[in-house]
């Protein structure tokens, strides 16, 4: 198994993507999510690690369609949040898988796991702004 990038590392790269973007080129910040989201060492940080620098694209705000390149990342993160959600079934990640797999065109999976996110925080905090999120995504689909 190949060593994690030291947090030091990730937080290095999290920041030069987010550099790229502060200063014009969006497009290119979104390749810079897609290498860093793909590599074995991204994979081997801690799942929370991981999941800050997930939310950095998978959250983010957007308006208009979605370019290739931004389908791109958000299809780079599919294995990371697969993996996430399968090892440790946390409702956060499941909106955030859904959110991909909406973005790449897979109504179904993502309806599938704005569902499962949704039970899941429904079982533990019902007044919580995730299962208000997840509501409207499931009602959006």
């Amino acid at each position: 198994m190949l060593p994690a990038m030291s947090k030091e590392a990730l937080v290095n790269a999290v920041k030069q993507i987010m550099a790229q973007a502060r200063g014009g080129d969006v497009e290119g910040s979104y390749d810079g999510y897609a290498a860093l989201y793909g590599t074995a060492e991204f994979a081997a940080n801690k799942p929370e690690d991981q999941r800050q620098a997930l939310k950095l694209l998978v959250l983010a705000k957007r308006q208009g369609q979605p370019s290739a390149r931004l389908v791109e990342a958000h299809r780079a993160a599919i294995p990371a949040l697969t993996e996430l959600v399968s090892t440790l079934n946390e409702p956060e990640d499941y909106e955030m898988l859904g959110i991909c797999h909406l973005l790449i065109g897979n109504e179904q999976a993502a309806s599938n796991m704005f569902r499962q996110g949704l039970t899941l925080e429904r079982e533990r905090n019902p007044a919580s702004d995730l299962c208000g999120r997840l509501m409207t995504r499931v009602a959006a689909i």
